[in-house]
């Protein structure tokens, strides 16, 4: 990057998406989704939580939701007790107020202790960080906080099959794979227990199952995920 003329300092991408804010994200997600589609993504995604994830959440978890949006898991799953953390401040009007809510970048989980989680999950969310090595930075935090014995689980865009697709949010910044994802994770000392390179649809926005009763049909054919699906399913243990 050349210096600017007028001989202010100029920013490298790093120190841009570094710069990214709270009101950043509020802006960006209040722009992307309406009343309308948060509430079309809460029902879709009761569905995944009940036919899909919820089998891997004992009743007596504690479970961590990084990067937890509006909701979409948290306020659905069934389990002990339920810990979100978001840079957008509008996730906690979205929380069912017995989740504890905590604002603040993902990759700072200080305010949990050392094993205090059963279950680390997240979705759509590794892309949007500026670097692999941020991605690499959260889920070591991740493993502090897991018990032995907790899970991670992973969802998002695979990028091995939407080689266009994946660019088209102006937000996601770092390329995964389902592979390259494995990869780190077993790096760092954890084991793949589960690894689905297609499970849902890329984007809720896309004319793929919308209904309920559709979605819960589509999570019960895996043979449709194969020619369906966009985004990985990974679940990792820490020994």
């Amino acid at each position: 990057f050349q210096a600017p003329m007028d001989g202010t300092a100029q920013k490298t991408p790093r120190e841009f998406v570094e710069a990214v804010t709270g009101d950043d994200v509020q802006r960006i997600y209040r722009h992307r989704f309406s009343e309308a589609d948060r509430k079309a993504k809460a029902d879709i995604w009761r569905v995944v939580v009940e036919a899909g994830l919820q089998r891997w959440i004992p009743a007596d978890a504690t479970v961590l939701d990084i990067g937890c949006g509006y909701g979409e898991f948290l306020n659905h799953v069934r389990c002990k007790k339920r810990i979100g953390v978001d840079l957008n401040p509008d996730s906690r009007t979205a929380l069912a107020k017995e989740i504890e809510f905590h604002v603040g970048d993902v990759r700072d989980l200080s305010f949990l202790p050392d094993a205090s989680v059963d279950v680390a999950f997240t979705s759509n969310l590794l892309e949007h960080l500026p670097t692999k090595k941020d991605v690499e930075a959260l889920l070591r935090e991740a493993r502090r906080v897991l018990r032995p014995g907790g899970h991670v689980i992973a969802l998002g865009p695979n990028l091995r099959f939407l080689p266009g697709d994946y660019w088209d949010f102006w937000d996601h910044l770092t390329p995964i794979t389902d592979r390259s994802l494995v990869e780190v994770l077993e790096n760092l000392d954890f084991r793949t227990t589960d690894c689905i390179p297609r499970w849902l649809p890329y984007t809720t926005r896309s004319a793929l199952p919308q209904s309920t009763f559709l979605v819960r049909l589509y999570l019960h054919v895996p043979l449709a995920w194969r020619f369906l699906g966009g985004q990985f399913l990974i679940r990792a243990r820490k020994p």
